[in-house]
C-alpha cells in the first residue's frame, strides 16, 4: 500500500472511529423509542438530535476531513459506516456523500449502490439517498437511466426502490416521460410493498406534471399491477377520477 493510501485509510477509520464514538457518547434512547413507530422493519439506532448544532458541526468537520483525505474517502467511509446497520452512522454516510457532488464519476454510484446490500434498508435512508445522492447523479449527466434501470432485478428491495425514487428530479427536466416510465414497467409487479409506494410515488408526481401521458400508462397496467401503486398514484385526484383506474370486472 502506497503511503498516500495508507493514510486515506488511516483517516478513514479514524473519522469511522469518531462517528460511532460521538454517537455511543450522546445516545438517547428516549428518541429511539419515539422514532422507531415509523419502521415497519425495526430501527437500530442510537437516538442521536440531528437537530443539535454541535451534531451538525461534527458532521460538516468530518465531511471537510473526508474531502481532505482523497477523492474515493468518502466512499471508503461509507463502506464502513452502512455496514454496521446503525441508523445514524449510515446517515453520516450518506450526508458526506451529497457533500461530494463534484466527485461523482459512474464507478462511484455503482460503489453506493452497494450500501443497499449491506446497511440501506429501510425507507429513510432509502428515500435520503435518492434525494440527495442518486437523483444528483442523474440530473447532472454522470449517468444515465440504464444505470439506475439496472437496479430492477436487485435481490434488495430498497434498492428496486430507489429506481423509481431516484428518478424523480427527472421529472423536472425532461418534457418526454416515456422512457422513464419504461425504466419502472417490470416494477409495475414487484412483490415488494415498499417498491410499490416508490412506483407510486413517481406517478403521483409525473400526473402533476403531465396528466394524459401519465394516466395512458397507468390504465395500461390498470389489471395487473400492484393495487398499493394506484393508491398512491391517483392520491390527487377526484373520486371520480380514480374510479377510471379499477381493475376491469371478469367473468
Amino acid at each position: 500500500m502506497s503511503k498516500s493510501a495508507a493514510a486515506r485509510a488511516g483517516a478513514v477509520q479514524t473519522i469511522a472511529g469518531e462517528v460511532r464514538e460521538y454517537c455511543i457518547a450522546h445516545a438517547n434512547p428516549d428518541l429511539v423509542r419515539k422514532y422507531a413507530k415509523f419502521f415497519r422493519e425495526g430501527y437500530d439506532a442510537y437516538g442521536i438530535d440531528h437537530k443539535d448544532p454541535e451534531w451538525e458541526r461534527h458532521r460538516k468537520d468530518w465531511a471537510a476531513r473526508l474531502r481532505a483525505a482523497g477523492p474515493a474517502a468518502y466512499l471508503d467511509a461509507g463502506d464502513i459506516l452502512t455496514r454496521t446497520g446503525k441508523y445514524e452512522e449510515a446517515s453520516v454516510a450518506i450526508l458526506c456523500a451529497a457533500a461530494m457532488r463534484d466527485r461523482y464519476t459512474p464507478a462511484a454510484f455503482t460503489r453506493i449502490g452497494k450500501w443497499f446490500e449491506g446497511g440501506i434498508r429501510n425507507w429513510g435512508h432509502s428515500d435520503a439517498i435518492c434525494s440527495l445522492v442518486l437523483g444528483p447523479f442523474l440530473t447532472d449527466g454522470v449517468v444515465d437511466l440504464d444505470a439506475i434501470g439496472a437496479w430492477r432485478t436487485s435481490e434488495f428491495k430498497y434498492k428496486r426502490r430507489a429506481v423509481p425514487v431516484a428518478m424523480l428530479p427527472l421529472l423536472d427536466q425532461r418534457s418526454d416521460y416515456g422512457a422513464l416510465f419504461a425504466i419502472i414497467e417490470p416494477l409495475m409487479t414487484d412483490p415488494e410493498r415498499v417498491v410499490h409506494q416508490g412506483v407510486g410515488w413517481l406517478l403521483r408526481e409525473a400526473w402533476k406534471r403531465q396528466p394524459k401521458p401519465t394516466e395512458a400508462f397507468m390504465l395500461k397496467h390498470r389489471d395487473t399491477a400492484a393495487r398499493l401503486i394506484f393508491q398512491y398514484a391517483t392520491e390527487k385526484m377526484t373520486p371520480a377520477a380514480k374510479l377510471r383506474f379499477r381493475r376491469s370486472r371478469r367473468p
